[in-house]
């Protein structure tokens, strides 16, 4: 482990998840803006379903690690919902099960300490028009897609009335001191407070 320690924002899910640091995923837009304030942890696995899911809870998520999670993000319900295969095989889940298997996980994530606050999303609508006509599976997210998933997550973190704060521009900024060996200001006098640096940020999801 590396330090200083900062908050952990876990996203725990399935193939959403492992893919969100793709294509410029929402995954990867989250650890960008939450750079020198939080440390983003991918626990994300392709196909798996909430019965899965809970079969490693306590690996992901152990009671007694000595840091929990200030955040987890989970997503399941893609896989859960596929038709059942006559074999009795595959990822399909009935939806009482799937509400249970759901409501078990909020319980063993809530436990982890008072701390720990959690988001559930919801599985993205099919794009059944693009199944058809470019054999693409029409449910994971284009970059575009990502884009609204993250601006929905800050506002729920914004709108949140947790302490402390876990929207990305109410944390505070690691090593934000001012330093004589940052880059000099214009004038000359001064050195430039770079941890404040974040036009990109700003611009896109002020």
């Amino acid at each position: 482990m590396v330090g200083p320690l900062r908050p952990q924002f876990v996203l725990f899910g399935s193939s959403i998840v492992q893919f969100s640091y793709s294509n410029q995923g929402w995954g990867a837009i989250l650890a960008d803006l939450y750079a020198r304030k939080a440390d983003v942890v991918l626990r994300g696995y392709s196909g798996w379903n909430s019965r899965r899911a809970l079969q490693v809870l306590d690996q992901v998520f152990p009671k007694d690690a000595a840091v929990q999670p200030s955040l987890v993000i989970v997503y399941f319900g893609g896989n859960d919902s596929m038709h059942p295969h006559p074999s009795g095989l595959g990822p399909h889940v009935p939806l009482p099960e799937y509400v249970e298997n759901m409501k078990k996980i909020a319980v063993h994530l809530k436990g982890l300490s008072e701390q720990t606050r959690v988001i559930f999303l919801s599985a993205p609508p099919i794009n059944e028009a693009q199944i058809r006509e470019t054999l693409r599976d029409g449910i994971h997210l284009s970059s575009e897609g990502s884009k609204v998933v993250v601006k929905e997550i800050l506002k729920v973190l914004e709108e949140a009335e947790w302490e402390p704060n876990l929207h990305w521009k109410s944390m505070p900024c690691e090593f934000d001191d001012d330093s004589p060996n940052n880059p000099v200001s214009p004038v000359g006098k001064t050195t430039l407070r770079v941890a404040d640096i974040n036009l990109h940020r700003e611009i896109e999801w002020d």
